[in-house]
């Protein structure tokens, strides 16, 4: 069955690859993106021009009124919501302690209180529905080798699975299917590291860097020497598309994408087995699947 699809921060990177994907398999795309008349623009005019299908909509994540709007705005449209790929997201780079306490709320903002702006704006049209998938883009950084000077970013995908998890198991009895994507780390064929936040605090930051030189400027080289020189960003949205297309009840809790095969799938395995045994001994095994 084609379903009705929001994906946000769509302007680019995954967001743009997923949308696309999932225009071709039939579905109507809702791409969420902030300043559609402005900076996005272009983005906005490249992605309706793909298909009577794809929809531009306006959607900062950072606001619950814009939110809000575009959720509505969809419901008025195409009178219900299928699909929710929570992908908006934001990059840091730099020794965590030269990144000021705002920037690491702002970092929070957009990684994991954007899921939750949205999820209480659609989740009530899913509850209705009692029908409904909330797609998580979530990171192996969470849980797998994880470098230095990226940490900020990772405490924030690391609360946006804790949340994902949790929410999960909580709207499954309304009949609401649950996937988390984890990607690895992809680092060309994207924004991701380019558009990276950098800290504010340039005395700190100077005092990192000459004690350990080009370590910082080096660690997407290093990074990119443990992944095949084919890994393709776009597996990543045709994973989506794919697991978006299987019945209810039949989708994997974890979606793994890790070419550089960091070890985080071998941990989360571990950790979502314990889970589905905890659940089982409180006698909440009925959560872990939808109704």
């Amino acid at each position: 069955m084609m379903g009705v699809v929001i994906v946000t921060g769509a302007s680019s990177g995954f967001g743009a690859m997923t949308a696309q994907e999932l225009l071709k398999t039939g579905h109507t795309v809702y791409a969420g993106m902030r300043d559609v008349a402005g900076r996005n623009a272009a983005a906005a005019a490249d992605f309706e021009k793909l298909s009577e299908n794809a929809v531009t909509v306006e959607m900062d994540v950072s606001s619950q009124e814009s939110v809000d709007a575009a959720v509505a705005r969809v419901v008025s449209e195409a009178g219900r919501i299928d699909v929710v790929v929570h992908n908006a997201g934001h990059m840091t780079l730099g020794p965590a302690e030269a990144f000021t306490v705002e920037q690491v709320a702002s970092i929070y903002d957009t990684n994991v209180l954007s899921t939750h702006r949205l999820n209480r704006a659609v989740l009530p049209v899913l509850r209705a529905q009692r029908d409904g998938l909330l797609v998580w883009v979530g990171s192996s950084s969470a849980r797998g080798g994880t470098p230095p000077y990226l940490g900020p970013y990772f405490a924030a995908k690391a609360a946006e699975d804790a949340l994902a998890v949790s929410m999960a198991a909580e709207v499954s009895r309304f009949g609401i299917d649950s996937v988390i994507v984890v990607p690895g780390s992809f680092t060309s064929g994207t924004n991701h590291y380019a558009h990276a936040a950098q800290p504010d605090d340039g005395e700190v930051r100077a005092a990192y860097e000459a004690e350990y030189g080009d370590d910082i400027q080096t660690l997407l080289q290093r990074q990119a020497q443990q992944s095949p020189a084919d890994a393709d960003p776009g597996e990543v949205a045709r994973e989506i598309a794919r697991v978006v297309a299987l019945p209810k009840g039949s989708r994997p809790f974890r979606l793994y994408i890790d070419p550089a095969q960091d070890g985080a799938e071998e941990v989360f395995r571990i950790g979502d087995r314990v889970r589905r045994d905890f659940y089982r001994n409180l006698g909440f095994a009925d959560l872990l699947k939808p109704v």
